[in-house]
Formats: C-alpha cells, sequence, structure tokens
C-alpha cells in the first residue's frame, strides 16, 4: 500500500490536476510543461541562491494564447511569473511553487522599424541587442545597454527598468520606451504610453516600467531609436587611492561634463576582468574609470580634453585614450564582462545593487571593505560611477550553508548602509526576493501601503508575481525584531521599527 502524500504535496496535486486540462484548452500541447525535469530549467533566474519549481510552466506563441492562459489562472486563482530570458538577479522570475511560470521566450519578433520616426516596435522577448542590430543598417541604435544585452530581453528590461553603461547620458529603459502592450491579470488588453511624444490621462508609462511583472504581462514593446554617433572614445584613467577616483567622478559631472559613459572597477575586478578579456587594464591602480564620449568628431575632441584635465586635477596616475574603434570597444570589454569573469575566480557570486549620492562612492567602498573583514568574504566592485549605480559583487560557495548566510548578510549590510549614506536600495536589478527585508529599512509602513494600493488597483487578487518588492508588515515586523536583538547590525542612522 502507498504510503500518503504529504498536505502539501497532495493539495499540489490536487491543484495540478484541475489546472492542467484548462491550460490544455488554450494552449498546444508542445506549449505546456509540468513533469520535474521540465520545468526545473525555470527554477530560479541569475540569483541562483534561491530555488522554487513552478506548478507548470507555459509557453504561448501568441497574444490570444497568453490572454487565456491568465484568464485560467485568474479563475481558479492560481498565481502566474512571467519570465524572459531569465537573466534578472534579484530573483523576480522565481517561480511560485503553486503558479504558472509564463514564459515569454517565443514572442522573438522584430515587428517593425521606422526609420523616419525612429522608433522600433518589438515582442517582448527581443533580446536587447537584437534591437540595434536590426536598426543599425538605418544608422540608428537602442541606447540602452545591460552588460546582459546579448540575451536579456526587452520585456525584461521594462520590468526592471534596467539601464546599462551608458545610461548617464541617454537613460534608463523608462527614458527609451514610448509604448507598452500587454494584459492585466485577468486577461484584458492593456495600452500603456504612446506612439506620440505624449499621451492623454494619467502617466501610467512610468508606473508599468519598473514594476517587476506585479502589474502586467508585458507582450509588445516600442522603443525609441538613437542616431549611432559619428565618433566615439573612451578615456582609462588610473588612480591610486580609491577616494580620489571617487572625487573624479563627482568633479566630472561638477565640470559640466555628461559623458556618455563613466564607470567604476576597483582592483580585484580590474584582475578579474584583465585576466579574462585581457583588455589592457592597469593592475597596479587601486581604481579605474571609463570615461566615454560620443558625437561629432570636433565635439568628442573638446570633451575629452576636458575630461582628461579634470581626471589629472583629480590625481589621476595615468590616462590612456582610445586611438581607435578596436582600442575603445577592448576598454570596454572588461567591463561589459565583469560578471562571467567574477564566475571564474569564485564558484557563486551574489551581485549587489544599490544607489548612492556621487559624493559618497569613496565612503561605500571604504566601508565594503571593512565588510569583507566582517564577513569573511570577498567582495569585487563594479558599478555605473555616473549616476551612483553600485554593482558589488559577492563571492561564495553556495554549497556551503554558512558562507551563503554570511553572504546575505554582507549584501544587507550593504544596501543598508547606501540607505544611510543617502541612497536606494536598488539602481536597475529590482527588488524581486533579494531586497524584501532591505524595503523594510528604507520606506515606511505608509509608503509600502501605498505600493500595495498601486498593486490592488491593476491585480485585486494579487497574482502576478506575489510574494515580492514590496514586503508586508508581517514581514518587515518579524525583520524589526530581528534587528534589535542583534541578528543584523542595523545602522545607526537608519528608522527603527
Amino acid at each position: 500500500m502507498n504510503a500518503p502524500l504529504a498536505p502539501e504535496i497532495a493539495s499540489q496535486a490536487a491543484l495540478l490536476e484541475q489546472l492542467l486540462p484548462a491550460l490544455r484548452a488554450v494552449l498546444p500541447q508542445h506549449a505546456l510543461l509540468w513533469h520535474a525535469e521540465e520545468t526545473r530549467p525555470y527554477e530560479c533566474d541569475g540569483l541562483t541562491a534561491y530555488r522554487e519549481r513552478p506548478l507548470a510552466v507555459a509557453l504561448p506563441e501568441t497574444e490570444e494564447q497568453v490572454q487565456g492562459v491568465l484568464r485560467v489562472c485568474h479563475r481558479l486563482g492560481v498565481p502566474v511569473v512571467a519570465r524572459g530570458a531569465g537573466t534578472g538577479l534579484s530573483g523576480g522570475a522565481m517561480p511560485n511553487k503553486v503558479g504558472v511560470t509564463l514564459s515569454l521566450a517565443k514572442f522573438n519578433r522584430i515587428l517593425a522599424v521606422d526609420p523616419v520616426s525612429r522608433t522600433a516596435r518589438v515582442q517582448c522577448g527581443v533580446r536587447n541587442l537584437a534591437i540595434s542590430e536590426a536598426a543599425g543598417s538605418f544608422g540608428l541604435y537602442y541606447a540602452p545597454d545591460p552588460s546582459s544585452q546579448i540575451a536579456c530581453t526587452i520585456g525584461g528590461n521594462v520590468a526592471e527598468n534596467s539601464g546599462g553603461v551608458h545610461c548617464l547620458k541617454y537613460g534608463l529603459t523608462l527614458h527609451n520606451v514610448l509604448q507598452v502592450r500587454g494584459f492585466t491579470a485577468d486577461g484584458e488588453p492593456v495600452v500603456f504610453g504612446s506612439e506620440a511624444l505624449d499621451t492623454a490621462g494619467y502617466d501610467l508609462l512610468s508606473v508599468i516600467v519598473g514594476s517587476e511583472g506585479m502589474l502586467a504581462v508585458t507582450t509588445e514593446v516600442t522603443v525609441k531609436l538613437v542616431p549611432k554617433p559619428l565618433l566615439a572614445r573612451c578615456i582609462m584613467a588610473s588612480f591610486d587611492d580609491i577616494r580620489k577616483a571617487g572625487d573624479a567622478v563627482a568633479a566630472v559631472i561638477a565640470a559640466g561634463i555628461i559623458p556618455a559613459g563613466l564607470e567604476m572597477m576597483d582592483k580585484p575586478m580590474t584582475a578579474a576582468v584583465e585576466d579574462f578579456v585581457h583588455a589592457g587594464y592597469d593592475l597596479s591602480a587601486e581604481a579605474i574609470l571609463l570615461c566615454e564620449s560620443d558625437g561629432t568628431p570636433e565635439e568628442v575632441e573638446e570633451e575629452i580634453g576636458r575630461m582628461s584635465e579634470v581626471l589629472r586635477a583629480a590625481g589621476a596616475t595615468a590616462i590612456a585614450v582610445s586611438r581607435d574603434e578596436a582600442e575603445r570597444l577592448r576598454f570596454w570589454s572588461g567591463r561589459k564582462n565583469a560578471f562571467p569573469a567574477s564566475g571564474r575566480i569564485s564558484p557563486d557570486y551574489m551581485c549587489m545593487d544599490s544607489t548612492i549620492p556621487r559624493k559618497r562612492l569613496a565612503d561605500i567602498l571604504l566601508a565594503i571593505q571593512a565588510m569583507e573583514k566582517k564577513y569573511g568574504l570577498r567582495c569585487a566592485n563594479v558599478f555605473h560611477a555616473g549616476d551612483g549605480n553600485l554593482h558589488p559583487l559577492i563571492l561564495f560557495d553556495a554549497n556551503d550553508a554558512d558562507q551563503l548566510h554570511r553572504c546575505e548578510l554582507f549584501g544587507a549590510d550593504i544596501l543598508e548602509t547606501s540607505v544611510a549614506m543617502g541612497g536606494t536600495v536598488t539602481g536597475e536589478h529590482g527588488v524581486g526576493v533579494e531586497k524584501l527585508n532591505s524595503m523594510c529599512v528604507q520606506f515606511s509602513p505608509e509608503e509600502r501601503e501605498q505600493m500595495f494600493g498601486v498593486k490592488r488597483a491593476f491585480d485585486a487578487r494579487g497574482l502576478l508575481n506575489p510574494g515580492k518588492v514590496i514586503p508586508t508588515l508581517t514581514r518587515c515586523a518579524e525583520y524589526g525584531k530581528v534587528l534589535v536583538r542583534g541578528g543584523r547590525l542595523a545602522h545607526p542612522d537608519l528608522p527603527r521599527f
């Protein structure tokens, strides 16, 4: 006689028995996965430390099928987690164990490129880089360029409001998207923004971009395209002191210069990427800055000269300017490959994502150095220095439970210290599941309730990506007790519970 199933497993089996026939009615047979070996590849996104297998995975091929899946799940009260390429780093696409993962990977068509209006209309599963490749023959490109642009999708970029190394001058996803089409939790078609420069009514485009799949499922995006610059050149500046490098960033902006890109890497990171891609980085420097100028040849020459003067005055020990396009791309290759380079020197890494005022760059780097000793883990730092968006990569071994625990504490300390310095817990990677506790630190109960109000307006039953982004009052109360007990060292400048 077979042993009875555990209550949770029995409940999941009963739900699956209801769910599968309903989904089969709206999806082709090959577009529905539910066996363990089929759904396991979907158990996490780029944040591999946290995993959960979904009840089922739907792979629709048409908008009608997306709508059908959402209607079925809404009728049965089943959670839905939308997923693109799975490159997210905050657990935003981690499945719900009693829910459906809605994979939009097959929505990968570029529908139209209009060189006159300088726009492209694409499905949500189109890769970020593919948009620029399609627009290249018209002398245009899509400006936001996350490091994962070879793989990440525009739908995921919309969900996280992704940036990239050129976001300082050209803006984040929000500044480069005109319209988003998709469906609400109950399958109602919805359009945010318009193809015009403005739209009537509330600016809900600003609400949907960066909403992490909590409000609607995106299926189509209209993006802005910009002309390729006639010339781009990059400065690589070396510094023998982290504080000098941080102050140099503030000095460039204070001089009224807005570089096309302004990135910073510390010594451990430059060593990791130089060994990986041989970009020609100065391994003796405590930190290096990459400062790019683009535009007409005259504009670039003038701006490169001004930036070089500012960097020298700030204490740069060496300055190299790219002589041609190949050298410029080589300078950037290290920055673009920071994440895979870190994967070569550590079994696992957790990439944090906070933002601080530019003037506090050196302070946060020195604080992170102290945290390395405190938690007994290494950390390599790379970030969008121009807008103060940090990406510390904490190196650890996920097979060691103690190291994972220390890594989580390390990450929380970075986020809370960033808030104490006047920053925020996320810049472009989103909150997901990773930063829920840190949201308790940054936002008051009243502010979080306002966030829930927006969520309820779009998804009253809370079925889209539940349990993420906005922490509950109960969760924050429990985290407050941990802080008081000393389980986490709350920063003295932070609010108490």
